[in-house]
C-alpha cells in the first residue's frame, strides 16, 4: 500500500466545499431525537452540553487535519500503514472500516425505523432496506464527486426545514430554560458525551483529505462546517427546552419531529410526513460518504477495485439490518456504538497525532 496517494485532477475538490461535506455528515439521525438523551444528563443545562461539544469537536477536527498536514496527501489508511507498520498497520485499518460499517449500520436502521413509525407502518422492513441501499450504493459508485454534489446540494435543501423549527416559537414559554446554571459542570460534561452519536461524521476528512486542492485551507472550513453544525444543534435545543416541560422532553423519543408536528400550512396537514421523507436528502450522502470510506479503505488493504467492495457491502448491510427489529434492539444498537464512536472519534485522534509526531521525529534523527 502506498502511503502517499494522489487522485487524478478532475476527482480534486476545491477546499470550501469541505464545510458542507462536514456539515452534511454531521447532521444526520441523531438531530431528529437528540434532546432527550442531552435532557436526561444536563436538565436545563442541555444547551451549555450541546455548546461544550461543539468546543470539543472543533478541537478534535483541528487535531485531525493538524495530524493529515505531516503528510503531503494521505489518508488515514496510508497514516496508519506508516505508523503501525504493515501487519498492525493492516488490522487497525480494517478496524475502521468496521466502524465505517457499523456507522452506516446505525444511520440506515435508525432511519428506517422513523420512517416506519411516522410514515409506513406496515411497510416491510427489507423493502425501505433496499430502496435506500440502492440509492446508496448509485450515488457511490459515482465516485467521491458525485457524493460532494449530493452534500452540497442537500444543505441548501435541507437548510429550509431548520428555519421551520422556529414556528413552536409561538408557544413558547422561557421560563423553561430558568435558572440557567442551575446544572453542575459534571452533569454538562455528560451531556456533551451523550452528544457524541449526533456529531460524529466529521472524522471521515480522514478519508477525503487527499481529495482536497488547497489543503491549507481545509482547517478552516472544516471549522466553519464544524460551527455551522453546532449552530443548528443549539438553535434546535433551545426551541425544544421553552416548547417542551421537562416531562415532556424526558418522554419524547423523537423531539425535532415533534416540533415539526405542530407546524401548519394551508396547502400540507401532516408537514412531519414531508420533513421525514425529505431527510432522506440529507441522509443519502451520510450514508454515501461512510460506505465509500469503508470500501476505499478496504480497496487500499487489498488493492482492489473499490466498487466490488460497495457491493459486498450493501449486500451485508441489507441481511444484517433484518437482525435488528425492535425499539430494544435498535435502541441498544445506538447506545454501544455511540460509546465505541466516542473512543474511536474523540479519543484516537489525539492518540494518532502523538504517534505521527514521534514517527517524525524518530524518522528525522534517524
Amino acid at each position: 500500500m502506498k502511503i502517499s496517494i494522489n487522485p487524478p485532477q478532475q476527482s480534486l475538490i476545491n477546499a470550501f466545499l469541505v464545510m458542507f461535506i462536514v456539515h452534511t455528515a454531521q447532521l444526520g439521525v441523531g438531530v431528529q431525537g437528540f434532546q432527550r438523551i442531552i435532557y436526561a444528563e444536563a436538565k436545563h443545562g442541555a444547551w451549555m452540553s450541546v455548546l461544550l461539544s461543539g468546543v470539543v469537536t472543533s478541537i478534535i477536527g483541528f487535531v485531525i487535519v493538524k495530524t493529515l498536514s505531516h503528510y503531503e496527501s494521505s489518508d488515514i489508511y496510508g497514516i496508519q500503514r506508516d505508523v503501525y507498520g504493515k501487519w498492525i498497520g493492516t488490522f487497525i485499518n480494517l478496524v475502521y472500516v468496521s466502524y465505517c460499517l457499523g456507522a452506516f449500520l446505525v444511520v440506515i436502521r435508525n432511519y428506517i425505523e422513523v420512517v416506519q413509525a411516522w410514515v409506513f407502518p406496515e411497510v416491510p422492513t427489507w423493502f425501505i432496506a433496499i430502496t435506500l441501499l440502492l440509492l446508496v450504493l448509485y450515488g457511490a459508485l459515482g465516485g467521491f464527486r458525485t457524493i460532494v454534489g449530493m452534500s452540497f446540494f442537500s444543505v441548501f435543501f435541507g437548510i429550509w426545514l431548520i428555519a421551520l423549527i422556529a414556528y413552536p416559537l409561538k408557544f413558547a414559554n422561557w421560563q423553561n430554560v430558568f435558572p440557567l446554571f442551575d446544572s453542575h459542570a459534571l452533569e454538562i460534561a455528560k451531556g456533551a458525551y451523550a452528544m457524541t452519536f449526533t456529531v460524529i461524521g466529521f472524522e471521515l476528512i480522514y478519508s477525503y483529505y487527499p481529495f482536497v486542492k488547497e489543503k491549507k485551507k481545509t482547517n478552516l472550513y472544516v471549522q466553519i462546517g464544524l460551527a455551522f453544525t453546532t449552530l443548528i444543534y443549539l438553535i434546535i435545543m433551545l426551541v425544544s427546552l421553552t416548547y417542551f416541560s421537562g416531562g415532556q422532553l424526558g418522554r419524547t423519543v423523537w423531539g425535532t419531529l415533534s416540533l415539526f408536528k405542530i407546524v401548519r400550512l394551508p396547502f400540507i396537514e401532516r408537514f412531519e410526513y414531508v420533513a421525514i421523507t425529505f431527510w432522506m436528502l440529507i441522509i443519502l450522502p451520510n450514508l454515501m460518504l461512510y460506505v465509500w470510506s469503508a470500501a476505499r479503505g478496504m480497496g487500499r488493504i487489498f488493492q482492489k477495485s473499490e466498487k466490488w467492495f460497495l457491493w459486498i457491502f450493501a449486500g451485508v448491510m441489507f441481511i444484517v439490518i433484518q437482525f435488528f427489529v425492535t425499539r430494544e434492539q435498535i435502541n441498544t444498537l445506538s447506545n454501544n456504538f455511540a460509546k465505541i464512536s466516542f473512543y474511536v472519534v474523540y479519543c484516537y485522534p489525539v492518540i494518532l497525532y502523538i504517534l505521527v509526531i514521534i514517527k517524525k521525529k524518530v524518522t528525522k534523527k534517524g
